[in-house]
């Protein structure tokens, strides 16, 4: 039996970092329950005080094919380098330099979104296809492959 995934994301601003993967991911903010307006109505309707509205937040996958993101705010910051991280896939089926150029592309326009750029593996065949490593807002590492 195979079960769904999730991904979560431990942060400290939950809407900001998940508008940035939204973003990077093609994904959407998951829509309030059946009801309400925005997710501060629905908040608002639990009894959540407004000091506690961001922290957390989900994204989905519009096509229904990758899984939920979630991302929960958490007290202390990031202090070592993930153990796990989101490679996102910005040229499947591309080689060489077409490839690097599409994984350039894809590297400026996330960084217009506040991520930073660490370093650039150059394709090594046959088993390197070459990728840019770099980090969220709040300095989580991945890769664009």
């Amino acid at each position: 039996m195979s079960h769904e995934i999730q991904v979560t994301f431990d942060c400290g601003d939950p809407a900001a970092l998940a508008r940035f993967w939204a973003d990077a991911l093609g994904y959407q903010i998951q829509e309030p329950p059946p009801g309400f307006d925005s997710w501060d109505a629905a908040l608002a309707a639990m009894g959540i005080p407004p000091e506690r509205r961001n922290d957390a937040s989900a994204l989905i996958d519009p096509e229904g094919r990758g899984p939920r993101i979630f991302f929960q705010r958490v007290p202390e910051g990031k202090a070592a380098k993930n153990r796990v991280h989101l490679d996102v896939r910005a040229a499947p089926g591309l080689t060489g330099d077409e490839r690097m150029a599409a994984l350039e592309e894809s590297c400026a326009r996330l960084a217009e979104l506040g991520a930073t750029r660490i370093a650039r593996y150059e394709p090594a065949p046959p088993l390197q296809a070459g990728h840019i490593v770099c980090t969220d807002p709040e300095g989580n590492e991945f890769c664009l492959d």
